[in-house]
């Protein structure tokens, strides 16, 4: 049986994860897998096909899930292990969710809704993709068959503000807990992938600064050689993913391709 790979975007509908989605497009021959909430699948489908006129629309399969909802994260899982043609393994799989609500400046900002909603998003739902799409990455049993490729990649996008060797500045409670969490959960589930000797490798990237609805309340006060559109950011994180070796998993990497210290 011959070994098919294949790219997973989720969710690939806005910002960075959309312009992932369409560069992996247009850059690769992988089919990839585009998750969505809301809105028609072949509307959204057109939108991210939009001017790429030389890509196969049926390279493209859009499938619904709701990161805020365990079961829908389960029926996305389900629904493309139905879909998915025998032989398939995930090459490479970008967890894009990520939500910044009200940065708190001092304690008493600190409010039990945001902190709920930021965790839910930022972290419960990135550790529910590893219970239900970890099976997708290629098997020890096929670590043979795949001993002259590259390790398949499993990526969070993630935040330098996670760190806490670099936090200097403070503030920011819920966004900068919820990535210090996500980091955490990163390197445990790549530890359990070294462990259980699957050829594949799970890593943290920071994309830098975008112009997305995220960061929107932040664009002027960003210096402006480090506001990026989500575009480039797209390219710099892809081009860090490709240059990735096995001496550098489990660790959160900068979209310069430089570490962020924990």
């Amino acid at each position: 049986m011959s070994l098919k790979p294949f790219a997973l975007v989720t969710p690939s509908t806005r910002g960075l994860s959309a312009a992932l989605t369409r560069r992996l497009l247009a850059k690769s021959d992988l089919p990839v897998y585009a998750t969505y909430r809301q809105g028609d699948p072949e509307r959204v489908k057109g939108e991210l096909l939009r001017s790429l006129d030389d890509v196969d629309p049926s390279r493209l399969n859009k499938i619904h899930l709701d990161l805020e909802d365990e079961q829908s994260i389960r029926s996305a899982a389900e629904k493309l292990d139905e879909t998915l043609p025998p032989g398939s393994y995930l090459h490479t799989g970008f967890f894009t969710g990520g939500v910044l609500l009200n940065p708190e400046k001092q304690p008493g900002d600190i409010n039990l809704a945001t902190v709920q909603k930021t965790f839910k998003v930022n972290v419960f739902s990135h550790l529910f993709l590893m219970k239900h799409f970890a099976r997708f990455l290629p098997s020890a049993l096929m670590s043979s068959s795949l001993s002259d490729r590259p390790l398949a990649k499993w990526i969070h996008i993630t935040a330098r503000v996670g760190s806490i060797g670099e936090n200097n500045k403070g503030g920011w409670y819920s966004y900068r807990t919820s990535k210090a969490a996500l980091n955490q959960a990163m390197h445990t589930f790549d530890l359990h992938l070294k462990q259980t000797k699957r050829p594949a490798m799970a890593v943290g990237i920071h994309p830098g600064t975008m112009k997305t609805e995220l960061s929107r309340g932040f664009w002027k006060s960003a210096p402006k050689d480090r506001l990026r559109e989500p575009e480039e950011a797209a390219e710099h994180v892809l081009s860090v993913v490709e240059r990735l070796e096995e001496d550098q998993r489990g660790r959160v990497w900068d979209w310069a391709g430089k570490e962020i210290v924990w």
